[in-house]
């Protein structure tokens, strides 16, 4: 918990969740938070917010607790420290009193040479006497952990088989620090073990490490769980997602309005592990389609720039569920008052049924629920104030032009759709002597919106309503 949840460490979490629920298990979600110079307050539980969000929560988790906690690694201390002293025990780990000042000279001098720094596993050759000596000094110490060459392939679920040398290239690796707390590759290790994890799937950054994490385990006598490392989530151009771009963070996306389905939708698109792609499918779609076997090595290039398409295809399945579309409603009502506490909203237009038929008859035209409070759809929730001379300003036919619309209104099955209604306004206007159609449309727009520009007319007046035009036409006639 060093931050905030961006889309890459989402896509794990989401990958790991489908795998557990396609096979009937427990997503599992444990927190690293051994580094404190890297945490930050407040962000665990911000990464817990964010998953339950994003629709994919945890089985056992910190808040949720689980059968085998706590699922903080900063409360899970002891356990570490005695997998530590069985290592130093077993001659699989030594102490290391070599200084900051050392290794930092052993860093600079290898980049001075071009070399990748790696510690020259200086203590792992003191003798006994030695380490006690320096113990009765009290210096200070970590434990480091002793590479062994000859590491044994390993079948990735993703990579296929793989080896990695990792004495060839590394030194030897702290497990535990001077202030008693672990690195992540003893901790990791002491969990998975200790909490009975069967599958662990990660990024692709942590593929090199397996080995020395297979060595811990091979140490301490243990199975290791099968690894499965994801490919990297790049943007569009090939650059690497960073999480340090406040842009990718899913708190940013749940702010702008998307919907997490939307989310969870690109981020599968433009990856694999499905026999298929389309666009669409919901948190049940993902589960039941989701095959670990198809996920490819390939790097999943993700184009955010198609992510309101993805948003208004679940914007509308969502007003099309009956108890999706009330949960709409009330965020939709409390948009309109935020958005228009300025100005005066009759309470007629945030009554239920028709801020519902708002949303059902804007299906598949918005990508966002706050769209319908944008400029162009003012006219929906705040009644215009024309008056009849601005109406006879644009025809003099204002008053007949009125009386039929409101005849139209008033008919039998005047519930029309926008096609049939632009034929009828056509036909109302031939039965005046206005010789202009723009004019009329002009003159409508002014009374139904007061405004110049928008909707079609056609489409304003489907969406108020015949009451709702009605009450507006009589009310700019009378002014």
């Amino acid at each position: 918990p060093a931050g905030f949840l961006h889309l890459g460490g989402l896509r794990t979490a989401l990958y790991n969740f489908l795998f557990a629920k396609s096979l009937g298990g427990a997503f599992v979600l444990r927190l690293e938070d051994t580094d404190r110079a890297r945490a930050v307050p407040g962000a665990a539980a911000a990464l817990e917010d964010a998953l339950e969000w994003a629709g994919i929560p945890p089985d056992e988790s910190p808040r949720r607790g689980g059968p085998v906690g706590p699922y903080e690694q900063s409360r899970r201390l002891e356990l570490y420290q005695r997998a530590g002293a069985e290592l130093l025990e077993r001659g699989t780990a030594y102490r290391c009193f070599c200084t900051a000042q050392r290794l930092e000279l052993l860093k600079r001098e290898a980049l001075r040479s071009q070399q990748t720094p790696r510690y020259d596993n200086r203590c792992r050759h003191l003798t006994p006497a030695e380490v006690e000596e320096k113990l009765s000094q009290g210096l200070s110490w970590v434990l480091r952990f002793r590479l062994e060459k000859g590491v044994e392939p390993f079948q990735d679920l993703v990579y296929g088989w793989n080896r990695h040398e990792v004495a060839d290239v590394e030194g030897d690796p702290v497990i535990l620090k001077g202030d008693g707390f672990p690195t992540y590759h003893l901790a990791s290790v002491v969990d998975d073990h200790h909490m009975g994890i069967s599958h662990v799937l990660r990024g692709t950054e942590w593929l090199t490490s397996t080995s020395k994490h297979l060595l811990l385990y091979k140490a301490f006598g243990w199975d290791p769980p099968q690894f499965g490392h994801l490919p990297l989530l790049l943007n569009r151009d090939r650059g690497k997602l960073s999480k340090r771009q406040g842009d990718i963070s899913v708190g940013r996306f749940a702010r702008d309005g998307y919907l997490p389905e939307a989310l969870l939708d690109i981020i599968t698109n433009c990856g694999s592990g499905f026999t298929e792609k389309q666009v669409g499918r919901t948190v049940e779609d993902l589960v039941s389609q989701f095959d670990v076997g198809k996920i490819t090595t390939h790097s999943a290039l993700l184009d955010l720039e198609k992510l309101p398409e993805f948003n208004r295809i679940h914007l509308a399945r969502h007003i099309e569920h009956e108890g999706l579309r009330q949960k709409l409603v009330g965020e939709l009502q409390s948009l309109v008052e935020d958005a228009y506490r300025d100005q005066q909203v009759d309470r007629e237009v945030l009554e239920k049924e028709y801020v519902e038929r708002v949303l059902l008859l804007r299906k598949g035209h918005i990508s966002f629920l706050k769209n319908l409070v944008s400029p162009d759809y003012s006219y929906l929730w705040v009644r215009p104030s024309v008056s009849r001379e601005q109406l006879r300003a644009i025809s003099a036919e204002a008053d007949a032009i009125g009386a039929l619309v409101l005849g139209l209104m008033t008919r039998q099955g005047a519930v029309l759709g926008v096609e049939e209604l632009n034929k009828e306004l056509r036909s109302l206007q031939e039965q005046t002597k206005e010789p202009k159609y723009s004019s009329v449309m002009k003159l409508l727009r002014l009374a139904l919106s007061g405004q110049q520009h928008g909707p079609s007319v056609a489409e304003m007046m489907v969406t108020l309503g015949p009451k709702e035009v009605s009450g507006r036409i009589r009310k700019a006639l009378s002014g």
